[in-house]
């Protein structure tokens, strides 16, 4: 798999101090020199104040080019990115035009390859105008640099489109990753389906609506022996399904948010738009299930679907606004607050399922810590506390659910690719 970045040198530098990463077992106070992207020497350091581990990767990021630009560019999303410590992501195809051909995604790959600040791919749809009709032509979108294939936004409703489309993933070699939704029982949805949405009044989108899917799209890779990613996962039900899947052998691999990890739908009492998504924030006993499965491995991704939207659109009455919120800047300092300060998840576990794991079940490279690998690092400072300011995000939209919050946890540094892309020197060393 091809992600693309802008041309630009490499750099020589050090780091220093504890370094966590999980998959290589390591946790000790090193000292990291990097020459010319390069991972060069590993030394004994006295250096404790700060972490670093491999950077993170995101697989589930809206970048809003082509046509709402106004959002969010590659340049801006990726400076994001940067920020928030990754060292790669991958862009979902809802843009306009839909990424449907090998023209639209040609343009991106040579937008990227200009713009980027960190290695970007790109999924290309795997239907036609993400209308679920007609199966886009995946061979071509294959050779022309797609990353994966997804309708994201939508689902794929129909069974038999989709049994052709993993069908065609075998010839491709590449994964499909799903937005599980029966349109059906979720449509005029603006909220969980409980007690809080009854109480506000807002149309009610129940749990069902996403576990149904996320059955029969496991059963449907099952049939056919594929892998099978499910996206931004938020019910019980479909922790149950994704567990029992994985142990009848199925190859199939499931993330989840930040927000869907930190918030239950109580937080919609409040009616900030900034705390509507797809989808929805569910109860505690959902957001607990998830809790545990991203502990357990079950799911062993975290992804923040990153979706910018411009604050006018978000400046409405709940019901009215958009789904969607940002995380790129905010997902590690939001689960070291509310998951890993608190004892829920342990730092290490949090810093695997944000690097290693959405590698592995994308078919990316795993960002490794070891001596002769290209440099893809994330230096953390755990006791930093800061406000998040909208005044200070990179993205070009400022819909977080976490604006005016004070987080515990700040990236310093990221190097991706082997370029320092990202350096905080407001935060001390």
């Amino acid at each position: 798999m091809t992600l693309f970045c802008r041309n630009g040198r490499v750099d020589s530098l050090t780091l220093e101090g504890r370094v966590v990463a999980p998959v290589q077992g390591m946790d000790e106070c090193l000292r990291i020199s990097i020459a010319e992207g390069v991972i060069t020497a590993l030394e004994p350091s006295s250096s404790s104040r700060s972490v670093i581990a491999p950077a993170f990767v995101d697989p589930h990021v809206h970048l809003r080019t082509p046509g709402r630009e106004d959002e969010e560019t590659i340049r801006s999303g990726t400076e994001a990115a940067a920020a928030g410590g990754y060292c790669a992501i991958l862009a979902m195809p809802n843009t306009e035009p839909v990424v449907d051909s090998a023209a639209v995604l040609g343009s991106l790959v040579a937008l990227a390859r200009a713009e980027a600040v960190v290695p970007t791919g790109f999924m290309a749809a795997i239907s036609k105008g993400l209308h679920g009709g007609e199966l886009t032509e995946m061979a071509e979108l294959a050779a022309s640099g797609a990353a994966a294939f997804t309708d994201d936004g939508l689902p794929v409703v129909s069974a038999r489109l989709l049994r052709r489309a993993l069908q065609y993933s075998e010839l491709t070699g590449l994964r499909l990753a799903l937005h599980c939704e029966d349109p059906d029982l979720s449509r005029g949805g603006q909220a969980h389906e409980a007690a809080v949405a009854a109480e506000l009044g807002l149309g009610g989108y129940p749990s069902v609506a996403e576990s149904v899917m996320v059955e029969r799209d496991l059963a449907l890779a099952e049939f056919e022996g594929r892998p099978l990613h499910v996206m931004h996962m938020s019910a019980r039900e479909s922790v149950q399904a994704l567990r029992a899947a994985q142990a009848a052998g199925v190859a199939a691999t499931g993330e989840v948010t930040p927000h869907h990890l930190c918030l239950t739908d109580e937080a919609v009492r409040s009616l900030d738009p900034n705390v509507k998504m797809n989808p929805p924030l569910r109860s505690e006993d959902d957001r607990h299930a998830l809790v545990e499965a991203l502990r357990d491995g079950t799911i062993a991704v975290v992804a923040t679907d990153h979706a910018p939207h411009a604050q006018h659109e978000k400046d409405v009455p709940f019901e009215e606004a958009p789904f969607g919120v940002t995380g790129l800047e905010t997902a590690f300092s939001a689960l070291y607050t509310h998951l890993v300060g608190p004892g829920v998840l342990s730092l290490e576990s949090l810093l695997e399922r944000m690097s290693a794991g959405p590698a592995r079940a994308l078919g990316l490279a795993e960002p490794r810590i070891e001596i002769g690998a290209r440099a893809n690092l994330v230096q953390l400072d755990l006791e930093d506390e800061w406000r998040v300011d909208p005044d200070g995000f990179r993205s070009r939209s400022q819909n977080s659910w976490l604006l005016g919050q004070t987080l515990r946890g700040r990236v310093l540094r990221t190097v991706a690719d082997g370029r320092l892309v990202h350096h905080n020197q407001d935060v001390g060393e």
